[in-house]
């Protein structure tokens, strides 16, 4: 079990989280209700005096619902979509109690206002929910809070990999502490990217105690099949630990994966990639309305920019360059001009896409002070919309990539050209310049195998609050 000091600062932690969300809840509802009510009867009188009661009452009716729906389980602070989907999951379920209420009751409620408050108290409660997980992720990032202690188990291979990848994304919440090794899989192997090898399958529980761990990763290993690790996780019952068990297929995750009983055996079914058909319909006209809209709104700044960009040097003002779209096609990338006309060959600063087979060093000192303040913000990229309306890009995918590089392409690496290249993607919210080539690689091909509309989305989202605070990454 963990020391008494460390499981006192995990309480802690999940008590002050479950408060924070708890008043973010009822702070959201009671707005809600006073929104709602001001729309609706804007004064209090004898009629809408029990409206103005409700509207006080909902925080509390709202904690009801949340608690009824899990929302507060701190399991899901900081980590994926089940958090935001409780909370969807609870707004629902009090539109449907108001539902059946009045209709069970025969009690004449303003439609109105409950069209407006609930859902309303739904949106707010989403957006604090998504402060409060922001805030969480920055200090996580500074002070390690509310890291859970993991130990992990399987092969080193796989094992360097879940590492390094919980170190670069600390938002997950999940540090390694301890190893557990396969016996014969690494004899003598006493460290794995400093982390200590305290074991092998069979310690999993005593490690778990020894390292004080509150989760075990059990990553994809044949030496433990279903029965073991269906005993694995009786052992672990008394020591409190969560069980998480990788499958081997770790890029065909999420919507493509559904565990299907057959034959008594829990079967886990990946369908195909949605690469074709209604899907890709779907996204380009997605794609080409949303651009198309943004160059609308985009116009006065994309002139702004033009002009600035022709007099702070001689110059074109966008820079052309070819790049490899879907199936191999060539098409030329624009961009805003961000360096000196007299830098030579690759002027544009980005000749290469990345620590790639074909990447160059950093332009440096050629880049003009205006060309720094468009590249902190992605300005220098707006162009690329006009790549989007032609069909060239799309507005999320793989990184766009030179035609030298895609001719070293190995099979595996050529399945990005499956989908058009993006101005963002995966590996833009990853932190491209943080990423090696294995791992830039690995994140389009993650995108390519699970695209789906809500990623498309929520990689904008977060493309959107990177580009805010200036810390968005370069686009190849």
């Amino acid at each position: 079990m963990p020391p008494p000091g460390r499981a006192a600062g995990r309480a802690a932690w999940i008590g002050r989280c479950r408060r924070q969300a708890a008043v973010a809840d009822m702070l959201s509802a009671l707005l809600a209700g006073g929104v709602a009510f001001g729309l609706r009867f804007g004064e209090i009188d004898a009629e809408t005096r029990p409206y103005a009661v409700l509207s006080g009452v909902l925080p509390l009716l709202w904690i009801g619902a949340a608690s009824l729906s899990q929302a507060y389980d701190p399991r899901v602070f900081g980590g994926g979509v089940e958090e935001f989907r409780r909370v969807a999951r609870c707004g629902c379920a009090a539109v449907a109690a108001v539902a059946l209420a009045v209709f069970l009751t025969g009690a004449d409620l303003d439609r109105g206002y409950v069209l407006i408050a609930l859902p309303l108290a739904t949106l707010l409660a989403l957006c604090a929910r998504y402060g409060l997980r922001r805030r969480l992720y920055r200090r996580r990032a500074r002070t390690g809070e509310g890291m859970r202690r993991t130990v992990a188990v399987g092969h080193p291979p796989a094992v360097t990999e879940l590492i390094r990848r919980l170190r670069r994304e600390r938002h997950h919440g999940l540090e390694v502490v301890a190893v557990c090794l396969p016996t014969q899989a690494a004899p003598g192997e006493t460290r794995i990217e400093g982390v200590p090898v305290l074991g092998d399958v069979t310690d999993v529980p005593l490690v778990v105690e020894q390292a004080g761990a509150e989760v075990v990763a059990v990553l994809a290993c044949p030496e433990l099949d279903g029965g073991a690790i269906r005993r694995l996780a009786w052992r672990l019952e008394h020591c409190q630990a969560e069980l998480m068990v990788a499958p081997a297929l770790l890029d065909a995750a999420g919507p493509r994966t559904v565990i299907r009983p057959v034959a008594g055996l829990p079967l886990l079914r990946v369908e195909r990639p949605r690469l074709a058909g209604a899907n890709r319909l779907l996204k380009d006209a997605f794609d080409r309305v949303v651009a198309a809209l943004a160059l609308l709104v985009l116009a006065p700044l994309l002139v702004v920019i033009a002009v600035a960009v022709r007099a702070s040097g001689p110059g074109p003002v966008l820079t052309r360059r070819q790049r490899v779209g879907r199936d191999g096609r060539v098409f030329t990338l624009l961009r805003f001009r961000t360096v000196r006309q007299d830098t030579g060959p690759g002027a544009d600063g980005q000749p290469g896409d990345g620590p790639g087979p074909a990447a160059a060093a950093d332009p440096g000192a050629r880049i003009t002070p205006l060309g720094a303040r468009l590249r902190r913000h992605s300005l220098d990229e707006l162009p690329q919309f006009l790549n989007v309306l032609r069909g060239d890009m799309s507005l999320v995918g793989p990184r766009a990539p030179l035609p030298g590089e895609v001719a070293r392409y190995g099979d595996d690496v050529r399945r990005r050209l499956l989908i058009r290249p993006g101005m963002t993607g995966l590996w833009q919210v990853a932190g491209n310049s943080a990423l090696s080539w294995e791992e830039l690689v690995s994140l389009d091909l993650r995108y390519v195998e699970n695209w789906s509309l809500m990623l498309d989305l929520q990689i904008l989202w977060k493309t959107w609050t990177a580009v805010v605070l200036g810390g968005s990454a370069r686009n190849g």
